[in-house]
């Protein structure tokens, strides 16, 4: 073997390896595709979550997607003071604030979803079209089987699956 040529591991035979390698890629990818947008993709996340669910309070937000509500106030005074979100009163639950998105969120998520969607098939661009739609069912079934929420990235939880940082009064909204 001369000094050009580099014996790779055998991790490169691990799927957990695998995975990691290719999710550190994208992560890093997809925070450098939206940095000309003015967001992260945490943001980003939050944003197509209220998207979704747009209206709903900061604690039913909380609740349902397990995201610990320290982090959930965090992005949306962030979003808040970018003006992408607005707190309203809540029409039912006079403690609590409703989250509503404005246009410019709107055109922002036109903008990243695109973006969004190029990376997948920057990530994907050696499979081909069965391919590719083989291996996502795979990972939403590994994903579920690993007890994470489907489309909410752990790191936003306090313990993937769980909605138990959520708990307590209504007043952060």
């Amino acid at each position: 073997m001369s000094d050009a040529e580099l014996q790779y591991p055998r991790l490169f035979d691990s799927p957990a390896f695998l995975l990691g390698q290719l999710g550190s890629h994208s992560a890093y990818r997809f925070a450098e595709l939206l940095a000309p947008l003015g967001i992260k993709p945490p943001q980003f996340g939050t944003l197509r979550i209220l998207e979704a669910n747009d209206g709903r309070s900061q604690q039913q937000l909380c609740e349902a997607l397990g995201i610990h509500r320290n982090v959930m106030v965090g992005l949306v005074d962030d979003l808040e003071k970018r003006g992408l979100v607005e707190r309203r009163r809540h029409p039912v639950d006079r403690r609590a604030h409703a989250v509503h998105l404005l246009p410019a969120a709107r055109e922002l998520l036109t903008e990243a979803t695109a973006l969004a969607r190029g990376l997948d098939a920057e990530i994907l661009s050696a499979l081909n079209d069965d391919e590719r739609a083989v291996i996502v069912r795979l990972l939403q079934r590994a994903a579920v089987g690993s007890g994470l929420t489907p489309g909410i990235h752990p790191g936003l939880t306090a313990q993937p699956g769980t909605a138990a940082a959520c708990e307590g009064d209504h007043s952060a909204g």
